[in-house]
């Protein structure tokens, strides 16, 4: 089918707005195949993805290893009976037991990062029986009704208010506020170890650490979120390692399925998963945890590990950095700052019109990278963790193009007035 005919298809049964925005961006070509950082359409032109899937695709599109894990399963089986035990699932949750920090020790495996959060928020609820939740300003934890209540953007909250009640939102990497906001009424404290949807917002040193304390000293869970920031993204397997914190309960999802199959998990540490123990099915899913998923989840650790991808991250990631930070200090006033950890990197412009005509400027040149969703300024680069430095370089280079295009548009612009 040709773009035209697919996009009559979402306009009468999927998203017209969508395709409107689609058009705008000037992609009206249909995503293909992809291999690796690229990502091929139907007609045949080659884009280098640097959104990777808003972090799913850590290991490349169709990483060989991972494809075929999942082929060998979907031949045996790929969806459990729901009542048989399967092997996949027992193996990918004593793995998460393995290369998770601390104690963690038992998963419940879902199908995204959101399902994943609602189950965290629940686990807290049980085991606390307090109702309030402590999230930060600008946190992303999903769109379903829970990971909606606790995360920090208007726009997505206020069409469908009233969402759960008693839910305290205070300032990313202010120490003082959650000693303050998390109290004997607190079940939880959720926080991203890098704020990802906020704009790769990177918190001060001793911020996780004092998260813990605060934490502790109110008898409350401590939630991490490392639906974005796990599985080697940030420099070390877990965001959270950085500071050597121990959360309660970690979220994840995105990269965990190695960018084949979508899954989703939570995992605690075992004094918490007493809400289980009554009744192990108080909280389930039809496809969580299904062979196919989990085999997937299997070949990504097996990936991550031998292929040393969090390392990757952590040396390919600065000196990436440090390219786009001499390109900023060529335009004071527009690019704002450039900042991340291993390949997680935002660069934040002076506004969202001049983020996103520099999108657009590095769609024209083939290169796939979107804003954030909780702010429209900043420019998200998630490559995959096994990129070449070769390609780094290549998209450095064509970034340096679509800002100097942008800028002259602008100036072109103003004259005009």
């Amino acid at each position: 089918m040709t773009f035209d005919e697919v996009a009559a298809l979402y306009n009468e049964h999927v998203n017209p707005s969508l395709v409107t925005l689609l058009r705008f961006m000037g992609f009206e070509e249909l995503e293909a195949e992809g291999k690796g950082h690229i990502m091929r359409t139907d007609a045949g032109t080659e884009y280098i993805d640097f959104l990777g899937g808003f972090g799913v695709f850590s290991m490349g599109h169709a990483h060989e290893r991972i494809v075929e894990a999942v082929c060998e399963q979907l031949r045996k089986a790929p969806l459990s009976s729901r009542l048989l035990l399967n092997e996949m699932t027992g193996r990918l949750g004593a793995e998460l037991a393995r290369i998770t920090p601390g104690d963690l020790q038992y998963s419940f495996f879902c199908n995204s990062g959101a399902e994943a959060v609602e189950g965290a928020l629940k686990v807290a609820r049980f085991a606390t029986r307090r109702p309030k939740f402590v999230s930060a300003e600008g946190a992303f934890h999903g769109k379903t009704l829970g990971a909606l209540s606790v995360s920090g953007r208007d726009i997505y909250k206020e069409p469908f208010q009233p969402l759960m009640p008693e839910v305290e939102l205070v300032p990313y990497g202010d120490s003082a506020a959650l000693f303050e906001a998390v109290d004997e009424r607190t079940a939880a404290l959720i926080l991203e170890p890098i704020q990802g949807e906020a704009g790769v917002i990177v918190p001060p040193d001793g911020y996780l650490a004092a998260a813990r304390e605060a934490c502790d000293r109110a008898g409350a869970l401590l939630i991490i979120d490392e639906i974005q920031t796990g599985m080697g993204r940030t420099g070390k397997t877990f965001a959270c390692e950085h500071e050597g914190v121990v959360p309660d309960v970690m979220t994840l999802g995105k990269a965990l399925g190695g960018g084949v199959l979508p899954i989703g998990a939570f995992i605690a540490r075992p004094p918490y998963w007493s809400m289980f123990a009554e009744n192990p099915l108080v909280h389930s899913s039809t496809f969580g945890g299904g062979p196919a998923a989990c085999a997937a989840g299997l070949a990504a650790i097996a990936v991550l590990e031998d292929e040393g991808l969090a390392a990757q991250a952590a040396e390919k990631g600065e000196p990436f950095r440090a390219r786009l930070r001499e390109m900023a200090a060529q335009y004071p006033g527009t690019i704002d700052d450039v900042r991340g950890r291993g390949l997680m990197t935002g660069m934040s412009f002076a506004n969202s019109d001049v983020g996103g005509l520099v999108i657009a400027g590095l769609a024209q040149r083939h290169v796939l990278a979107a804003y954030t969703l909780n702010n429209p300024s900043v420019l998200r680069l998630q490559p995959p963790l096994n990129v070449g430095a070769d390609v780094l370089d290549e998209v450095a280079s064509r970034l340096e193009e679509a800002v100097a295009q942008t800028m002259e548009l602008i100036a072109g612009l103003d004259m005009a007035e």
